[in-house]
């Protein structure tokens, strides 16, 4: 555990101290996010963070290669360096596109040749975690690897919408696959607990806690496309890696669920992303546009819509993923009773905090007050 702290130290070390050269090249380049009329932000901000993000998560596997303890990771498979490789890919594509604004065909492109890069190196799916079945051949391994990282990448694309959500959102997420693939390794072997998933998680997490300060309201930089398709491919990447791998039924007593862990909590922890992105892309099809057409109508634009701030928004956006994370990783921890327990009163706070009854009561009450009072004049 501690060599992975180390990881994730040495990830938001380089990042914090990385980005703010980062933020004065995009500031003499030109990439700089511009006050469009379905943005919340209300300045001019730099771009190109995710480059920041891209020299964190690098420095970290670089020193991590030459550690003993994850030495084997390094030099029994190429898997670490593809992954790496690809998030260079994505990475620079985001770069041009926060700087030039690439047409949605090229940036598709660009992802599907990081992804099938990945594929074609061995991270790719090749099973489900039930009892360790393979269910699919090799072509359509390749294909539904390339859609899973496609996908992941522009759902955290979609919902990079506030300062400091994507960053936050993913190092939460992150945390929790984190913490899951450890414990798989460490059931899995009880000498050796290096594990690919668990490194790149916790570069990833390291690299966004380092980015945070950077990008918290008011945010001094954004992420960009750089950002935030890095951030999609290295979790995709990492679910990739355990999925499949290990017999999840020996992690509690709760075996069906266990099995299924591998499954749900990928999606558990990329939930509000997923889920964003299936709104617009529904939405925006039903509308007769692409699903890359730009609108104000994510997650994060309504929650600023009933009232919240910026900051309450990304809070919010925060305690839902706590809640949906921890929840799937609860089963692999505890009994089934305190994970049923723990949904209820997780989903009844995160709902009520979102909706907020207290603040609509005087927001309306406020309304009424004016009226009264030019009554009694």
């Amino acid at each position: 555990m501690r060599i992975y702290l180390f990881v994730l130290l040495l990830a938001a070390a380089v990042t914090f101290l990385v980005t703010p050269a980062v933020r004065l090249m995009a500031r003499r380049i030109g990439a700089m996010t511009a006050v469009r009329s379905r943005d919340v932000h209300t300045v001019v901000t730099p771009r190109l963070g995710g480059l920041g993000i891209l020299v964190g998560v690098a420095a970290a596997m670089l020193i991590a290669s030459r550690i003993p303890f994850l030495h084997g990771l390094f030099h029994e498979s190429s898997q670490p360096w593809a992954i790496l490789a690809a998030a260079g890919i994505v990475a620079l594509l985001g770069a041009a596109d926060d700087k030039w604004d690439l047409d949605w065909v090229t940036k598709l492109a660009g992802q599907v040749l990081a992804a099938v890069l990945l594929a074609a190196e061995g991270v790719r799916l090749v099973s489900l975690p039930i009892g360790g079945v393979t269910l699919l051949s090799s072509r359509s391994a390749i294909i539904l690897t390339v859609l899973v990282v496609v996908v992941s990448m522009n759902a955290v694309n979609f919902v990079d919408g506030l300062d400091g959500l994507a960053a936050g959102v993913m190092a939460i997420g992150g945390t929790a696959f984190f913490a899951y693939a450890y414990m798989l390794t460490r059931s899995a072997s009880t000498t050796d607990y290096s594990s690919l998933a668990a490194l790149i998680t916790a570069a990833m997490v390291g690299a966004c806690l380092g980015f945070l300060p950077h990008n918290l309201p008011r945010a001094k930089i954004f992420m960009g496309d750089s950002g935030s398709m890095l951030l999609g491919l290295l979790l995709a990447a990492s679910t990739i890696t355990v999925t499949g791998q290990i017999d999840t039924a020996q992690l509690s007593d709760a075996k069906v669920i266990g099995q299924f862990l591998p499954i749900l909590l990928p999606i558990g922890v990329m939930f509000i992303p997923f889920l964003d992105f299936v709104l617009a892309v529904v939405r925006r099809i039903g509308s007769g546009h692409s699903p890359f057409h730009a609108d104000k109508l994510h997650l994060h634009h309504r929650l600023l819509a009933i009232g919240h701030s910026q900051l309450g928004a990304v809070l919010i956006m925060y305690m839902w993923a706590i809640v949906i994370s921890v929840g799937m990783l609860l089963p692999a921890l505890v009994d089934m009773r305190t994970v049923v327990i723990f949904w209820g009163i997780g989903l009844l706070v995160a709902f009520v905090v979102t909706i907020d009854p207290i603040a609509r009561l005087r927001r309306r009450s406020g309304r009424r007050h004016p009226a009264h009072e030019r009554e009694a004049g």
